[in-house]
């Protein structure tokens, strides 16, 4: 089950004793614990049958005892227990997992954890609760949930405002949503969000950003190029080389494997490089200015001047002179 599965099952009043929240994703499991602790029970119920826990100042023993305890003036009673990755000796929750209270919901955050699958305590979790293990969302995955996260709100989003949001946050998908719902509250009288949208509302300039900054070297457009980096100099929040270089290396790493796609069909190349297709287009045009050899250079000077931006054979230049002297180097 998903995180949405779980929830639209507990609206529909079906419940199972345990539910374990694993992973490396937060956003799913903070939503699953977000509801369970504020929708399965009406505020009545919740006075009496609502135990919340802290993995950092909680202790089994108290855990399995309020689990253990019958709800009052209510058919079932909700145990949350938050961070239990913070608590030793996860293991001794056996006895329980092996014999939960049916008038209980036990919902537990484990998060950036897994419990051993080969273990017997995974093994009776998953017979007798539901585990939902996270992941982070892969960059090609992005743009469907945005435009599903948007959609849910009654609104559409342009394909370079999209962008701007992936290029600016990455997968950051629980400041994305925040930021989709800022917009979803500041936006009236229209449903369509474009770049303008973003900038005023976010704080991502529509013209000084990485995704402009992307497309420019991979137009070979150095005027542009030079144009963005002195921006980045003077407003070095909006553009800092620890945050530009990984994400054009991301980009020119996704132009080598262009030539590994073996067809010049955008469906093809698009799944081949792990991109939506409807940026395919920009990968393909940098491998056609540059070549393969171009892109080598490319990825061996990004990766030069990450050592150099950290402060390793430097010369004392600052990050702005860098981006500056790198970018040019791109274009020879």
């Amino acid at each position: 089950m998903s995180a949405e599965q779980i929830i639209e099952s507990w609206k529909k009043n079906q419940f199972k004793p345990i539910y374990w929240l694993e992973g490396d994703e937060p956003f799913f499991i903070d939503q699953v614990m977000q509801y369970a602790e504020n929708k399965i029970l009406t505020p009545s119920e919740a006075d009496f049958n609502l135990s919340v826990f802290y993995g950092k100042d909680a202790d089994w023993a108290e855990v399995v005892n309020a689990c253990r305890r019958y709800p009052m003036f209510a058919e079932k009673q909700v145990v949350v227990l938050k961070e239990a990755q913070q608590m030793k000796d996860v293991n001794v929750l056996e006895s329980y997992v092996a014999k939960p209270m049916p008038t209980t919901i036990f919902v537990v955050s484990y998060k950036e954890k897994k419990v051993d699958a080969r273990t017997t305590f995974a093994k009776t979790l998953k017979k007798n609760g539901e585990v939902l293990t996270t992941k982070k969302m892969y960059d090609s995955q992005l743009p469907d949930w945005i435009n599903q996260m948007v959609k849910s709100k009654g609104f559409t989003i342009t394909p370079k405002a999209l962008q701007l949001v992936i290029n600016s946050i990455g997968n950051d998908i629980s400041r994305i949503s925040n930021e989709i719902n800022k917009l979803s509250v500041n936006l009236e009288g229209t449903t369509a969000i474009n770049e303008d949208h973003i900038e005023n509302y976010i704080g991502i300039s529509k013209d000084f950003n990485v995704f402009e900054m992307q497309s420019a070297l991979g137009n070979k457009d150095l005027t542009k190029a030079m144009r963005i980096v002195q921006y980045f100099g003077s407003n070095p929040k909006a553009g800092p080389m620890q945050m530009v270089l990984p994400s054009l290396y991301g980009f020119f790493s996704k132009v080598a494997m262009v030539f590994a796609a073996g067809s010049s069909d955008t469906k093809i190349i698009a799944d081949t490089i792990g991109v939506n297709s409807f940026f395919v287009r920009d990968y393909i045009t940098a491998a056609n200015k540059y070549g393969y050899p171009g892109v080598e250079k490319v990825l061996l000077l990004l990766h030069e001047y990450n050592l150099r931006s950290i402060g390793v054979h430097n010369g004392g230049a600052e990050s702005a002179e860098l981006m500056k002297e790198m970018v040019v180097k791109m274009m020879l």
